[in-house]
């Protein structure tokens, strides 16, 4: 039965694909499964449960599928472009279908493939963010953000009063510049040109070439503005979600990685459509270890569905006086250290947020849960 859950996402994918067979106003199919999953992920409510899941083939099977089809999608679209004259209202919504494809379910299945050890698969995972203008993204995930997360260095966390949109803009270069120079900076430890052409931009750059080529080939020139258009919704989108995943933690530098370091969201869509992405605790602990092992932290502090984050995130006072103020406010009296909870006061005092560390109250739960 566990392995039946992560098809859920293979059927929000077959959904967006059926809205581009169907045409018309359909192609807004992809789309409204957002507003939908958000809804049932907070109706149905928490998933604490530990998978009993050994078939690492019958587990994967899924992980390839999403990665690859929303790929194949963007010719599905370029494909309904060239057989019918589609209205602008119906362009925008093929658009964000194809868009929000390539974040959910796409981006944790080639997360999910670029952290194995088969080079195929890592392969296969970096190529698929063709769909998020990224194939670079492994890089600065693997290389910069598992050492760095919750820490000033990591792009990834947000200090605390940051908002949505400032991070999700700051995000997109900072990403981009990161996995540029760190390559740029290992050719150079080989005694290579920085920019010689063994640099996997180059390689990138031609993968998206030869994408939109194909995308000519089936749709014309209205599918390669389509397909760019979707493509650089899904880029920002992605890197809105990392604001949720850490925002406004804190560690020290040099200092262990703990399960406190992150937030979780333990809705059952959002583990299942995210394959355990929002469960990843663990994966900080062992990058290596396979979604479908990864542990919920019952201990953690419990966080809305992760959709219904983005949408109060939307609007940053309801997002930071709602979610995250109280959430942080738990967090620097329950799990921090004494060296977190310094930093954590000068980063509210920063974003103009209250003193709750030296609030009566809040004595009484400064006995921090080192290691956690």
């Amino acid at each position: 039965m566990d392995y039946l859950k992560y098809w859920t996402p293979v059927l929000v994918l077959g959904l967006a694909f059926a809205g581009f067979f169907l045409g018309g106003d359909w192609v807004w199919l992809g789309i409204i499964t957002f507003p939908a999953l958000a809804v049932l992920d907070t109706l149905v409510g928490r998933d604490y449960r530990v998978r009993k899941m050994s078939n690492a083939t019958l587990a994967n099977i899924p992980i390839w599928l999403c990665c690859i089809g929303p790929v194949l999608l963007y010719f599905a679209f370029a494909w309904r472009l060239s057989v019918e004259e589609l209205t602008g209202w119906q362009m925008l919504g093929g658009i964000l279908s194809v868009g929000w494809m390539g974040v959910i379910p796409l981006v944790p299945a080639a997360h999910e493939l670029y952290h194995m050890r088969n080079p195929i698969a890592r392969t296969v995972g970096r190529y698929g963010h063709l769909c998020i203008l990224d194939c670079t993204r492994d890089i600065g995930h693997v290389v910069g953000h598992h050492i760095d997360v919750a820490t000033p260095d990591d792009g990834d966390t947000a200090a605390r009063g940051t908002n949505l949109y400032k991070f999700t803009g700051n995000a997109v270069i900072e990403s981009t510049l990161y996995a540029l120079n760190m390559e740029a900076d290992a050719l150079k430890k080989k005694g290579l040109s920085p920019w010689h052409i063994s640099h996997r931009v180059w390689r990138a750059l031609l993968a998206l070439v030869i994408f939109h080529a194909l995308l000519y080939l089936v749709g014309g020139w209205i599918a390669n503005a389509c397909g760019l258009a979707a493509q650089l919704v899904a880029r920002f989108w992605v890197e809105s979600f990392n604001y949720f995943q850490h925002y406004g933690v804190i560690r020290v530098k040099g200092a262990p990685i703990g399960r406190r370091h992150l937030w979780n969201h333990l809705g059952w869509f959002s583990r299942t459509c995210g394959f355990e992405i929002t469960n990843h605790a663990d994966h900080h602990l062992n990058s290596y270890q396979v979604y479908y092992k990864l542990v919920p932290h019952k201990e953690a502090i419990p966080m809305p569905s992760v959709f219904v984050c983005f949408l109060a995130a939307l609007i940053p006072p309801l997002w930071h006086e709602m979610i995250a103020k109280p959430a942080l406010k738990r967090w620097d009296l329950e799990f921090a250290t004494a060296e977190e909870r310094a930093l954590a006061a000068r980063q509210n005092a920063a974003a103009g947020w209250p003193d709750w560390q030296n609030e009566p109250e809040a004595q009484v739960g400064k006995a921090a849960t080192v290691g956690v």
